[in-house]
């Protein structure tokens, strides 16, 4: 008897939960939105946080601004979301890693597929593997010749435990049969500059595109489904033999605490992927090393559940989870 009252409680209370929800989207907003990046300034998670954020205040008609919240490989910022009241005033800016990768490495504090709400996909990124100049290597197959020849020499360097470009360092020295030790670092920027300087040998991540386009540093593979537009004579790990069965972890996308009303959901998802296909976001996002993806936000959460297995998976067999 008390479960059959408590149905009938929840369907008579559904249409007033659907009301209260559709009246919450009509007035919303009318404050300003908290969009939280959960890494430092001047990594890409952040110059996407900033051109997105932009571009939703102009279109939402209220402030829309950054925050950055780093810490443990992007968990501090996420558990942030994942903790506010559900009612689209904080949104983060996620990267595949601090979903798909950190929550399985450590007590980060959320579930990504039960504590946050998938509203909309910014993109799939691209990422370059590059290495200090004076690494006597000028492609893939040299690099991990050069790996395999001298065992134990080398580092590499990423945006911290649990990122995306930590699990690829891991997954090439894995297929290529090399040893090389990971030196997280809090945020791709100061990771990058490791490099530079050569105390690390190489990284994989898209904020190293700037240094290589100034010689600071050399690109050896472009990691992604096909080649960046902003480097097209240089040739994709698959095509040099690697990377065919890597699990994905570089995309971006916008989350907001789990609970949000659907119809605020829905309002942000439109606005967002308007903004995508404007020339100016779409082109600087391009600049950004993504490749913008309208999606629903239904499609970002299947996405984010195969993302989220396959990667588990691929940690239980690398001995990293």
């Amino acid at each position: 008897m008390t479960t059959r009252r408590l149905i009938l409680g929840a369907g008579l209370a559904a249409p007033f939960l659907l009301r209260a929800g559709t009246a919450l989207a009509q007035g919303f907003p009318d404050r300003p939105i908290r969009y939280i990046c959960p890494y430092p300034p001047g990594a890409t998670n952040d110059n996407t946080s900033r051109l997105m954020s932009r571009a939703l205040s102009a279109k939402l008609g209220v402030p829309v601004v950054v925050e950055n919240r780093a810490g443990a490989g992007g968990a501090v910022g996420t558990r942030l979301v994942a903790e506010s009241k559900p009612d689209g005033y904080t949104l983060l800016n996620a990267s595949a890693g601090n979903l798909t990768i950190a929550p399985w490495l450590s007590q980060v504090g959320y579930d990504p597929l039960r504590d946050l709400a998938p509203v909309a996909l910014t993109g799939e990124a691209y990422s370059l593997l590059a290495v200090n100049p004076s690494l006597p290597v000028s492609n893939l197959r040299e690099f991990v010749d050069y790996a395999r020849r001298n065992p134990g020499l080398l580092n590499y360097a990423s945006a911290g435990i649990g990122s995306a470009g930590h699990l690829r360092g891991a997954l090439l020295a894995e297929e290529g049969h090399f040893e090389a030790i990971h030196a997280p670092f809090p945020g791709s920027a100061p990771a990058a500059n490791s490099v530079i300087a050569g105390d690390c040998h190489f990284m994989i991540d898209p904020i190293l595109a700037p240094h290589v386009e100034a010689g600071r540093l050399k690109a050896i593979a472009t990691i992604g489904p096909d080649r960046w537009e902003a480097f097209p004579n240089l040739p994709t790990a698959i095509e040099q033999g690697y990377g065919q069965s890597w699990p994905s972890g570089g995309w971006f996308g916008l989350f907001a605490p789990a609970g949000t009303p659907a119809p605020v959901i829905a309002r942000l998802n439109a606005l967002f992927n308007e903004s995508l296909r404007e020339p100016e976001v779409e082109g600087t996002l391009r600049r950004f090393g993504l490749k913008p993806e309208p999606v629903a936000p239904n499609q970002l959460a299947e996405r984010l559940r195969a993302d989220h297995a396959a990667t588990g998976e691929t940690l239980r067999r690398l001995n990293i989870a």
